[in-house]
């Protein structure tokens, strides 16, 4: 690779001044400046990033680590991250943890190692051991579509209790006495919140917590779905109606209704959670519970970088825990036909 140097050599200048042209241009007059420049294009120098962030201790990626990147959701939440990421100049590394506290470590261990500016994190590990770990490391970081509890990070998350009581009642004013939750991994804090939700509106309508019958997942995606949708087919006293944690799941639950012939909505209605793009795009469009996932990635990253800013000397930060709200968008997957 071509160094500095090379560049210096070249142009027959010093380092210092090849460094001048590219950091402090106003301190090289303008005839050196083209020259050197001249220089760089021809040789084709990139200055190495990673060692102008081992002087200054100082990155200019920030990282994003979520569960699942092949759900929408998350994807939209990194569209939010990298606009406001960019308007300050940095970069977004985004990583997947595949819902594995393991790896979500490993990818931690990675960030202190790359020094990273600041990350912001949707847990995977429910016990916060990995939290605690990497806290040590003094890096600044913000929880994302999770509240921080008992911890004094930032975090920007949506009332999933809200949400999930917003499903319920949908389907409770529809007529439905009888629901299935299809649930995901019930050691993730959105699953039980959209849960408890759920609970307080059959609650306010007098209904019994035995309305809601719980079919738990591994994972929060399509393939789960459909699997927990056959285990629905197979009960002996099917709910009339189900509310899945996420779309991914939902979308797998109307695969399975389709393969077996089972009506959606008139038979079996289904509420999603998310609002993603094929949501809407199904063969039966889904009622979903829409999250603002492009704002919650960027006020997550605003955030984020305002701790980083304080860090460096600028103003101080004020911790914050941000709940933004969901809302309900009603389609035929839950529209009986009249």
């Amino acid at each position: 690779m071509v160094g500095i140097k090379d560049v210096a050599r070249d142009a027959g200048v010093s380092v210092g001044t090849v460094s001048n042209v590219i950091n402090r241009p106003d301190l090289v007059s303008e005839e050196t400046r083209r020259r050197v420049q001249s220089v760089i294009d021809r040789l084709g120098y990139v200055r190495s990033e990673s060692a102008r962030q081992l002087r200054a201790g100082q990155s200019r990626i920030v990282a994003l680590l979520v569960l699942d990147m092949g759900n929408p959701f998350f994807v939209d939440v990194a569209r939010g991250a990298e606009r406001a990421a960019r308007e300050a100049g940095l970069g977004v590394m985004v990583c997947n943890s595949a819902q594995n506290p393991a790896e979500e470590a490993d990818y931690l261990s990675l960030f202190a190692e790359q020094r990273v500016r600041g990350v912001l994190l949707t847990p995977a590990d429910a016990t916060g051991h990995n939290i605690a770990a990497f806290r040590r490391h003094n890096i600044p970081f913000v929880l994302v579509d999770r509240v921080a509890e008992g911890t004094t990070e930032c975090s920007v998350s949506v009332d999933d209790v809200a949400g999930g009581a917003l499903a319920a009642r949908h389907l409770i004013d529809a007529g439905h006495r009888s629901i299935a939750y299809v649930s995901g991994p019930p050691g993730f804090n959105q699953v039980r919140d959209r849960r408890q939700g759920a609970l307080h509106a059959l609650a306010q309508a007098g209904l019994s917590p035995e309305t809601l019958h719980e079919l738990p997942t591994e994972h929060l995606d399509v393939a789960a779905g459909r699997d927990a949708g056959a285990r629905l087919l197979g009960l002996a006293d099917r709910p009339t109606a189900v509310f899945c944690a996420n779309d991914l799941l939902a979308l797998g639950v109307l695969q399975a209704m389709f393969a077996a012939g089972v009506s959606v909505p008139d038979e079996v209605a289904i509420v999603g959670y998310d609002d993603i793009e094929f949501a809407a795009a199904a063969a039966v469009p889904l009622t979903s519970v829409r999250q603002p996932a492009v704002t919650m990635g960027s006020m997550a990253a605003e955030l984020l970088l305002e701790e980083t800013e304080a860090s460096d000397g600028a103003a101080g930060h004020t911790h914050r825990r941000v709940v933004l709200q969901p809302e309900l968008v009603v389609r035929r997957s839950t529209l009986r036909q009249r």
